[in-house]
């Protein structure tokens, strides 16, 4: 941990934070979720570059040590995919691999489709390509995306609290097989104990590093993008061909709760997202939760620079 290196890219007037390790020729870049930020990646970082390749993981604007947007209430998940690419471009990588988490997936897919000559291929983890059409729709009122896409709904929950509480409770709730689902009269963050323990594979310390880089960003924007801009369109899809080009590799936790959300389990398994992506393989954890990343470090390590042998 203590070899990676920081550093601050300017776009657009922004200073946003990329944490670096490695030299080799071959870039790897990592796209984290929510409630995220770089170091969710750590462990992947340092293997990686430990086999020779070169590990980039940014914050998006509005996350961790990055700055926030001028206007956060108008982020959008087609800025953090201009962001990632301005990233690339001042480092004077011309094609990298994209490993991308939850929401993070989706950031890799579309620079995929915008920029194909740019991607070496993508590993996504916990989020499949996902077409454009209405989603959530047959899930109750108390689901956390749509508590969370309400303004001012979740800014009153997460008040209550200091962001390491948040976080904590975040995880907590992330880590289950259930997607969560509060009910009528009860918030989001009161679906935890204040005893409830931690993840096993998550210290702390790994909640303390978390707690403080929230603490300095907030969570407006985190809130906009993804939750409360994933109604809208990120591009003018019609005029795109809606297809991944690169090889990709998908990785799923058989506990994570992504896998309740009505259809998906069935799109992915029965192999209709390879409509979409052709070259794509899909791996499965058993026991893995939402987080494998950070739960199986060694196993998702060992999958990551076998995919990325194979097609370097």
């Amino acid at each position: 941990m203590d070899k990676i290196q920081h550093k601050f890219v300017e776009v657009k007037g922004m200073k946003l934070h990329v944490a670096e390790i490695g030299s080799g020729a071959t870039a790897v870049m990592f796209l984290h979720g929510f409630p995220e930020i770089w170091y969710t990646w750590r462990h992947q970082m340092v293997s990686v570059a430990s086999c020779g390749y070169r590990a980039i993981t940014p914050d998006y604007r509005g996350y961790g040590l990055s700055d926030p947007p001028p206007e956060p209430e108008k982020a959008s998940l087609i800025d953090f995919v201009t962001d990632v690419v301005a990233i690339l471009d001042v480092l004077n990588i011309s094609k990298v691999f994209l490993v991308g988490k939850d929401f993070g997936a989706p950031i890799a897919y579309l620079i995929d489709i915008l920029h194909p000559k740019r991607v070496s291929g993508i590993v996504s983890l916990g989020m499949p390509f996902m077409p454009p059409r209405p989603t959530h729709n047959s899930l109750p009122e108390g689901f956390y995306c749509s508590r969370w896409k309400e303004p001012g709904r979740a800014e009153a929950d997460f008040c209550r609290f200091d962001a390491k509480t948040v976080v904590r409770n975040i995880y907590i709730l992330f880590s289950k097989n259930e997607i969560p689902i509060a009910r009528e009269n009860q918030e989001i963050m009161d679906m935890v104990e204040p005893s409830a323990p931690l993840p096993a594979w998550f210290t702390e310390e790994d909640l303390a590093i978390y707690g403080a880089l929230y603490e300095k960003s907030g969570f407006q924007t985190a809130l906009q993008v993804p939750y409360r801009s994933m109604h809208k369109p990120p591009v003018n899809i019609p005029d795109l061909k809606i297809e991944v080009e690169a090889p990709t590799l998908l990785i799923m936790g058989e506990e994570d709760y992504v896998f309740k959300i009505p259809g998906l389990e069935d799109y992915i398994r029965s192999g209709e997202v390879k409509t979409f992506i052709p070259k794509l393989e899909t791996i499965y954890l058993p026991e893995g939760s939402h987080f494998v990343q950070e739960q199986f470090p060694d196993q998702v390590n060992h999958l990551i620079l076998t995919f990325l042998s194979t097609h370097s």
